[in-house]
């Protein structure tokens, strides 16, 4: 007996370490409105690869897809709180309850293409707004997203603005979104973004905006199947990340987030940027979807400047507007 007890003290000394290891085994929980194929979710799952590689010890993800937890309104809404939601994908519109200036990084017409779009990325001339977010919000921006080139979905064609006037087009609820629309003649109208196809369908409105990859998940092209090329905005997706979890957790851990984070971000732009027009063509050969030209976007620009210029002014963003324009 006196030879098995040394062996029966290791083997539960072993026992409980490893109980101890799976106790503290930490669980985070990400949350997507879309499924496997959406560039957000990919970005989500790349993500959670390159905090395991860069952390280096045991740490489990949960990612919630298909709007299981919600819209993301509610996801940031529980980033806020500390709870349900430790990780997600969100427009910029969602946050604007927090911070003024934060929809206006993804307002329309912000940018002119995607070069654009990619220098102030790369410059990190977002930084005030997120500094807010942060700090009023406790939620981090920790990488940016997106990369989809927005257009209008519809159930009638268009190919300038006298066709476009009075069109009843669903927006975001962030209200650069409803002005500027409303500048260029539309009649803009905030709906939640799951009642967009049946609002359309049932003639509530006409029409929506959203990007190539929203439209095919949300199976848009159903009930609208113009797809006017007004190219007015390209998307920012900032992938989040509750600042109250992120205090809960090891330093080296919260290290190894916020690394991920950003290259997981630029995954996410490189793979929606690349895939947008694709997608849009793959419908057209499809029969699906017609892409309608439309001929008067510089005009359409010219109306929506002086919003944008008040807008900027109204939200404190007056400086990072001025930055943005500068870059050529």
């Amino acid at each position: 007996m006196k030879i098995f007890k040394p062996l029966i003290g290791a083997l539960l000394a072993a026992m409980l370490a490893v109980g101890a290891q799976a106790q503290q085994a930490i669980t985070l929980h990400g949350a997507s409105q879309f499924g496997d194929d959406h560039a957000f979710t990919k970005s989500m799952v790349r993500f959670e690869e390159l905090v395991k590689k860069y952390y280096g010890k045991p740490v489990n993800f949960v990612l919630h897809k298909n709007s299981e937890l919600g819209l993301e309104k509610d996801y940031f809404a529980y980033m806020n709180q500390g709870k349900a939601v430790d990780y997600a994908i969100v427009s910029p519109a969602h946050m604007s309850t927090f911070s003024k200036a934060a929809p206006f990084i993804d307002a329309p017409f912000l940018f002119s293409d995607l070069n654009h779009w990619n220098k102030v990325l790369d410059q990190d001339l977002l930084k005030p707004i997120a500094d807010e977010v942060e700090q009023k919000a406790e939620v981090m921006l920790i990488g940016y997203a997106g990369g989809g080139v927005r257009n209008i979905f519809a159930n009638k064609s268009a190919t300038n603005l006298t066709e476009l006037k009075n069109l009843k087009v669903r927006v975001q609820g962030a209200p650069i979104w409803s002005r500027t629309f409303a500048a260029v003649g539309m009649t803009p109208t905030v709906i939640a973004y799951n009642e967009v196809y049946n609002a359309i369908q049932n003639g509530v409105i006409q029409a929506g905006e959203n990007e190539a990859a929203g439209v095919e998940a949300m199976k848009f092209y159903e009930v609208a199947p113009s797809i006017l090329m007004t190219r007015h905005a390209i998307t920012i997706r900032p992938l989040c990340f509750s600042v109250k979890t992120l205090k809960k957790l090891p330093a080296d851990l919260q290290a190894a987030i916020i690394k991920a984070g950003k290259e997981a971000g630029a995954y996410g732009r490189q793979i929606e940027s690349s895939e947008d027009q694709d997608k849009l063509d793959k419908y057209a050969k499809e029969g699906k979807l017609k892409q309608i030209p439309f001929t008067e976007r510089v005009q359409m620009q010219k109306l929506v400047d002086p919003v944008m210029m008040a807008y900027a002014k109204e939200v404190g963003a007056e400086a990072i507007f001025a930055k943005i324009n500068a870059i050529k």
